[in-house]
Order: structure tokens, then sequence, then C-alpha cells
């Protein structure tokens, strides 16, 4: 029996020393761990005295509960205000214009002012030698009932290609 043990106990060392090693990197990988938990943990923890974990982080529920309402609260007043701003002046387009051969500098005007839905009018400033005379006229859905004149025409479409492009209740 001892020739066996003689025979085998340079394995049976180097197993050993082989177990032992392993054994040991398994600790030190433990303690890493255990390092990076407890680490995690006093950050958990930091500044909290009496209050027991479970009150702070039932604490935190309910602001994050009283925030979540917030946020619903304020993209409600955000949709309203998108609603209300369809209506707003969003588009403007101007053109300068001789209205008359015998006046220079382009002094009279045209203004096309619309909302979201291509409502709102345009106002046209006539600029004569003796006289300034200044229309208006209503634009529904991006026409008039009244007879536009070219100026007038080249106002409302470069106001169309302006505007809000984005609403607020997509952001």
């Amino acid at each position: 029996m001892e020739e066996i043990i003689a025979q085998y106990s340079n394995q049976i060392i180097i197993f050993l020393t082989v177990a032992v090693i392993f054994l040991l990197l398994l600790n030190i990988i433990s303690q890493i761990r255990i390092s990076s938990i407890t680490k995690k943990y006093n950050r958990l923890v930091e500044g909290v005295d009496e209050a027991s974990l479970e009150d702070l982080i039932f604490e935190y529920i309910d602001e994050v509960k009283d925030m979540k309402k917030e946020a619903e609260n304020i993209k409600s007043i955000c949709d309203d205000l998108d609603s209300k701003l369809k209506f707003a002046v969003q588009k403007v387009g101007f053109v300068r214009y001789n209205a008359f051969n015998d006046v220079g500098s382009d002094l009279s005007f045209s203004v096309a002012l619309l909302d979201a839905n291509l409502n709102g009018f345009v106002i046209s400033s006539l600029f004569g030698r003796n006289e300034c005379n200044t229309y208006a006229k209503p634009i529904f859905n991006g026409k008039s009932n009244y007879t536009l004149s070219d100026e007038e025409i080249q106002a409302i479409e470069i106001a169309k290609k302006q505007g809000v492009s984005k609403s607020l209740g997509s952001i």
C-alpha cells in the first residue's frame, strides 16, 4: 500500500495544488463581486439614518407616481395648446409690388395671414401717387370668395409653404 501511495504521491500533490489554486481564484472572484455589491448597497443607503430602506423605496415610488400624474397633466395642457395653436396665425406670406405704372419703389403690398387650416385673411395696400387704399379679403381653406389679384394669390401661396410643420402632440 505504501508503494502505491509513494507512486501516486506526486500526482496527488499536483492535483491538490491545482485544486487549491482553483479555490483561491474562486475566492478572489467572490471577493470582487462582494466588493461591487457592497459599494452599490452603500450608495443605495447613503444618507439613510433612521428611516428604513423599505420606507425610502415606498417614498420614491410615491414620488414617481406623482411625477407621472404631473407628466400626464402637462401632456394634457400641451394637447390643449396644440389644438388652440391650429387657429393662431402660423403662415405668413408677404409680397411688395408696384400697383401703378406711374409710382415706383414697390410701395404697394399684399400680406396673407393664415392658420394651420389655411383660414385667415389677405390684406392689400395699393399705393398711388395721390392716394393709398387698403383692402382685406377673408380666406377659407386657402381660397377666397372674392376675386384675388395675382399678388394676393402669390402672398397666399408663400404663406401656405410656411408655418409650423410639427404639432406639439407629437413631441
